[in-house]
């Protein structure tokens, strides 16, 4: 680990509310992870999926004790093209599906502790029982913190939430393959954007289904994406060779341990 005075960390300490002299240690390889959850129950969870509000919060909580910055896509973005590493451990927050819970508890936490996050919609669902509505999409999408910054980006996780790489079967012909997921990936696309400020420039592959594959990269890359984040379980160490439709990510789940957070970041 290398250390540095506090003298080169004393925004981090003022953020942080840390008055008293100490040396910060920061990691021999930082790496990036991206944090996937779905929803946020206001008790206990009630099945895998879900994350309890108090967990949740714990998991904020960690982030800022260890010392581990939260970013965005398009700063992971600004960090390939710069070919460094950031001097700390990173995460992306991110969700699926498109749940209530993130207007009703995820966002007033994320606000509570200054943090950005990414919300992937299950567009279909929207307006329907226990998801948001567009009212609620546009309010999140304008939240702006101090200097402008607008936190909160909504993504793209299909139109119908299909198996995009295993529904290949499904089609009789190349071309009607493609139909489906130039529909699956554009409509839902420019939906989105119809209700929020700025492009839509992450797509989450639902199931995880078709990570890697060139088909639906070419189709992404061709709609307008420059990002796709899978369900591959890793962390991003390598910022060089880092393929942007192609992010691992970690689910934070019912059962999952902050701990585990830790784990892959420095494993």
């Amino acid at each position: 680990m290398r250390k540095i005075n506090l003298t080169l960390l004393i925004a981090i300490l003022v953020f942080s509310g840390c008055s008293r002299k100490e040396e910060f240690l920061l990691p021999d390889n930082p790496r990036i992870l991206v944090l996937m959850y779905h929803k946020i129950a206001q008790e206990e969870a009630e099945n895998l999926y879900e994350r309890s509000k108090a967990e949740f919060e714990n998991d904020l909580r960690y982030l800022l004790k260890n010392n581990i910055g939260v970013i965005s896509f398009d700063d992971l973005e600004n960090i390939k093209r710069s070919g460094k590493m950031p001097l700390t451990h990173s995460v992306i927050i991110t969700f699926d599906d498109g749940d209530r819970s993130w207007y009703d508890i995820a966002v007033p936490l994320l606000r509570k502790y200054n943090m950005k996050a990414t919300f992937f919609l299950w567009v279909e669902k929207m307006e329907q029982h226990s998801f948001l509505n567009w009212q609620e999409i546009r309010y999140i999408s304008n939240i702006t913190y101090p200097g402008g910054i607008k936190p909160f980006v909504f993504g793209s996780h299909t139109y119908s939430h299909p198996f995009l790489e295993a529904g290949k079967d499904n089609f009789e012909t190349t071309g009607e393959y493609y139909q489906f997921l130039d529909w699956e990936l554009s409509r839902s696309k420019e939906i989105i954007e119809d209700n929020t400020p700025g492009e839509v420039s992450v797509l989450a592959l639902p199931y995880g289904d078709g990570a890697g594959n060139r088909e639906i990269i070419a189709l992404a890359m061709q709609t307008g994406y420059k990002f796709i984040r899978t369900s591959r379980n890793a962390a991003i160490h390598n910022i060089s060779d880092l393929d942007l439709f192609n992010l691992p990510s970690l689910p934070m789940l019912d059962e999952t341990e902050q701990s585990e957070i830790g784990y892959y970041l420095d494993h």
